[in-house]
């Protein structure tokens, strides 16, 4: 196939099932769609494990921070195992440092769109390239100061996020759509980013609001492609939520996510003094408009039951 695939989210087992596929190998991410819940085709998860000298990493928090602050750290699922080393290294050194974690993620590992709430640290540390997972965590936890090292540069950065602009962004969104008689569910194509259980349920309930409801499949969501819906006034996207809290004004018309869509529908309220949460791959999400939500999760409000 050798078709684009973005994160643990792409799995893409049904094309692979309709092309005669047996056996599928997805390489580099982690076993987010579970391997009794594809479509009937083996699966084999191959985990990159990036072996990293975690000494420089110790070092740089050791002369940046005392052991007086609690540190949290976090990172993607190819540096857990360095991640985990470093924290025995500084507890050693007499630093309180936390693994927080947000099931079914491994303990440290945080997605684009998932990130634990931290209430047990001073700081977040990610270690890890690039942006995008980072943010996810800064947008789960507004009060934490945060901290990226780039394991290739070596560089240790202060990071900070536009948290304000993003809320008053999404509101705007949610206050135009409200006044939507048509609405767009776009079920997320690629791999697999959409999933039919969160498309149904949003269906169903903007239905019983009243709306019209028609159901588009897309692998990619772009301004252009959703302009051809003249007659639809807002779209609520089962893709990936940070198409709508990065680029959602790079669209002329409300495209909401599936938490948003809950505010639409007065199941949630708008979080103007919370964190906005980041939580679609939760177990313990806040409703069913998540893939994983399990209504018997456990939901602890001091980081995911590690604290003291």
């Amino acid at each position: 196939m050798g078709d684009v695939t973005y994160g643990a989210c792409c799995i893409d087992d049904l094309t692979a099932k309709a092309l005669g596929v047996e056996l599928l190998i997805h390489y580099g991410h982690s076993c987010l769609v579970p391997i009794d819940q594809t479509s009937g085709i083996k699966v084999l998860y191959i985990f990159v494990d990036i072996k990293l000298d975690p000494l420089h990493f110790i070092e740089t928090l050791k002369y940046n921070f005392e052991t007086k602050e609690k540190l949290a750290l976090v990172s993607t699922i190819q540096f857990v195992t360095t991640l985990q080393a470093a924290a025995v290294k500084l507890r050693e050194w007499g630093y309180d440092v936390s693994i927080p974690q947000i099931k079914p993620l491994s303990p440290g590992e945080i997605l684009g769109c998932t990130a634990p709430v931290i209430r047990c640290a001073d700081v977040l540390v990610y270690l890890g390239d690039g942006r995008f997972h980072l943010e996810a965590a800064m947008i789960s936890n507004p009060k934490l100061q945060a901290y990226k090292y780039d394991p290739y540069s070596k560089k240790f950065t202060k990071e900070g996020y536009a948290h304000e602009e993003m809320k008053m962004v999404r509101s705007q969104a949610i206050e135009k759509a409200s006044a939507s008689r048509t609405v767009g569910v776009i079920m997320g194509i690629l791999g697999r980013q959409g999933n039919p259980k969160v498309v149904d349920y949003l269906r169903e309930q903007l239905k019983e609001s009243g709306r019209k409801v028609s159901v588009i499949l897309l692998s990619e969501i772009f301004p252009n492609k959703l302009e051809l819906f003249r007659k639809i006034d807002a779209f609520v996207q089962v893709a990936c939520p940070r198409l709508s809290i990065d680029w959602g004004k790079s669209f002329s018309k409300p495209l909401l996510t599936p938490y948003e869509a809950a505010i639409l529908l007065k199941k949630e309220k708008f979080p103007s003094d919370s964190n906005y949460p980041m939580d679609f791959y939760a177990n313990a999400s806040l409703g069913p408009w998540t893939p994983n939500h399990k209504t018997d999760a456990d939901r602890v409000n001091k980081c995911c039951g590690k604290c003291p």
